[in-house]
Order: structure tokens, then C-alpha cells, then sequence
């Protein structure tokens, strides 16, 4: 990284880094036995704005705390050779930031509009307080909020239509309270997918296939982040044994217009729907359907296998 490439990712991080942010992700390690992320959010020291990271390191979370200055230069740090992408999302727009090999850096910004959350003008103490990292907020802003309830990538008060359709929110955006646990697990999914954004190409379409697919609540969801959301091209293959399921799913699928979103019956072991696949995913898939849908990634060379062993049924030998 240069030292006008770095003056330049500071002044990004400097325009993100306030009240408006909501998160940034440093992933993509250069060391996979190192940390292998880390998750930036604001909060409220004694009524002080500060940013926490959490350092993801194996199994491990470690936490520090930062006043402004001190997380540009720690965002700053972390993409000098031991990361090679920033994600970041906030009120204000989102900024994208990517690392060569070579250590040439890319920074993608997309602004909303920027009236909203600046300074007034003349307001020349709130600027500063805001260049120092020493903006005081006062209760009832949305960052109290924030620091209250755990931000969820799909936010609780933004209706999402297809969790409208499956049950899990109201057409207010409300969690149905009997289905806060699928609420809580379809979001931890998305953390999971938003870690190999880094393994899936933008400049053209990824093929990726649910086995198991089962009422296809992660499936949807990561259909609505991946494409809606991240605008991704994706292209989504939901594949199960349960006819009147894929006959719902497909159903919902055209309702909103999911047009690379499809649902077939099939098995997984006789599936020869698609000649490549970039990303295979297998969390429901029972007794030797792992094993399946494992061979079937390896011989795709997918770039990506999500899969979780379900239950393995064994033989007494009787």
C-alpha cells in the first residue's frame, strides 16, 4: 500500500467511523492460523462514541476498544498484508475495500444521501468533537439502540417478505415471538455467508446449491442477502425428496420475482441438474446424504462446502 493509497483509505474510514456506522468486517486473512476476522461496531463509553473490535482468532473472540483515530489506524493496519478485504455498512451508504496480492488497495464507496446525519453548518465544535472521536450522543439517538439490541443482518422493523411469507415476521417487520429462534439462527447463516463473500466472484454468476433445502428458510435468506442485498449474481438451486415443500418454496419464489431461485425434487446422490458449482450447501442432510453432497462439491471443484453432519444412522452388523 502506498502512502497516497493509505491517506486515501483513511479519509474513507474517516468518512464511516461516527454515530451512522452499523458494521464493518475485515476478513479474507493472508494467514488462515492467525486471526481470521474482525467485526467492528460503535458504541456509547460514558456517553463517549467509541468502536469495539472483536477478533476472531480460531475458536476465540477477543475484544478491544477504540476512540476514532485509534480504529483508522487500526482498520489502516490490518489491510497492510494481513487482510485483504473491508466491508463496511452504514447509515450513510456502504464502502468496499480490497487488497491485491501485490498489495494494491481498491476502495468502492456507494453513498445514500448525505444530508441526513452531517453536522449544520457553522456547527464548528460538533465538526471537531466528530474529527477527534469525541462526539457525545444524546440518549434516545439510534445508537443507544444499537448498544441495547444486538444488530441482526436482517433487521428486526424492516419487514423482509419472504420471512413474512414463512411465518417469522409480521408485514410490520415485528418478530412473531414463537419464531425468534429461526429469527436469531437465519441471521447467525448470514454471518457464515457474509464470511466467503471474499471465494464468490462479482463479475459473474455463481452457481450455488442447497441439498436438503428442506422450508428453505437459509435458503431464501441467502438468496435475499447475496442478491438483493449484496446484488451478487447468484444463481440458487434448492434441491429436496419433499414434493408439496418445493411446490411451496417455488411458489413464494415467483411471488417476488426470484427468478434464479429455483426448487426441484430430486436426490441428492442422482442430481446431475447442473455441470458446475461454486458453492455447495448441507445442513439437513441425513444419514449418507453428507457423504453425497460432499463428493458431489469435491467433484464440482466448488470453492466453497457449507455442511453440517446430521444424523449418521449405523449398522449393528446383524
Amino acid at each position: 500500500m502506498s502512502p497516497q493509497e493509505r491517506e486515501e483509505l483513511k479519509t474513507v474510514l474517516e468518512l464511516f467511523l461516527n454515530e451512522s456506522l452499523e458494521r464493518i468486517l475485515i476478513s479474507n486473512p493472508t494467514d488462515v492460523q492467525a486471526m481470521s476476522k474482525s467485526r467492528l461496531r460503535p458504541l456509547l463509553m460514558k456517553g463517549i462514541l467509541a468502536f469495539q473490535a472483536e477478533e476472531q482468532v480460531g475458536k476465540q473472540a477477543f475484544h478491544r476498544n477504540m476512540n476514532r483515530e485509534e480504529a483508522v489506524n487500526y482498520i489502516t493496519g490490518l489491510l497492510e498484508g494481513q487482510f485483504r478485504q473491508g466491508e463496511i455498512l452504514s447509515e450513510l451508504g456502504t464502502a468496499l475495500i480490497l487488497v491485491s496480492k501485490k498489495g494494491k488497495i481498491t476502495v468502492k464507496v456507494k453513498k445514500k444521501g448525505t444530508e441526513k446525519n452531517q453536522c449544520p453548518e457553522g456547527n464548528t465544535k460538533a465538526k471537531a468533537g466528530a474529527a477527534e472521536g469525541r462526539v457525545r450522543i444524546q440518549a434516545g439517538t439510534p445508537l443507544m439502540e444499537h448498544n441495547r439490541k444486538k444488530r441482526y443482518i436482517l433487521e428486526e422493523g424492516r419487514a423482509v417478505p419472504f420471512l413474512v411469507d414463512l411465518g417469522v415476521m409480521t408485514k410490520e417487520g415485528r418478530i412473531v415471538s414463537s419464531r425468534y429462534d429461526k429469527y436469531r439462527q437465519i441471521n447467525r447463516f448470514l454471518e457464515f455467508i457474509e464470511d466467503v463473500l471474499p471465494n464468490l466472484n462479482r463479475e459473474r454468476e455463481t452457481t450455488i446449491i442447497d441439498f436438503g433445502c428442506g422450508k428453505s428458510y437459509l435458503t431464501f435468506a441467502m438468496y435475499y442477502y447475496l442478491k438483493i442485498l449484496k446484488e451478487y449474481p447468484v444463481r440458487i438451486i434448492g434441491l429436496d425428496l419433499k414434493q408439496d415443500v418445493i411446490d411451496h418454496c417455488n411458489g413464494i419464489s415467483r411471488r417476488y420475482g426470484y427468478d434464479t431461485l429455483t426448487f426441484y425434487h430430486g436426490d441428492i446422490a442422482s442430481y446431475e441438474g447442473v455441470e458446475q458449482v461454486d458453492m455447495v450447501v448441507s445442513l439437513h442432510a441425513c444419514d449418507r446424504a453428507t457423504d453425497f453432497a460432499l463428493a458431489k462439491a469435491v467433484n464440482w471443484g466448488a470453492a466453497v462446502i457449507l455442511s453440517v453432519p446430521c444424523c449418521q444412522h449405523e449398522s449393528t452388523g446383524r
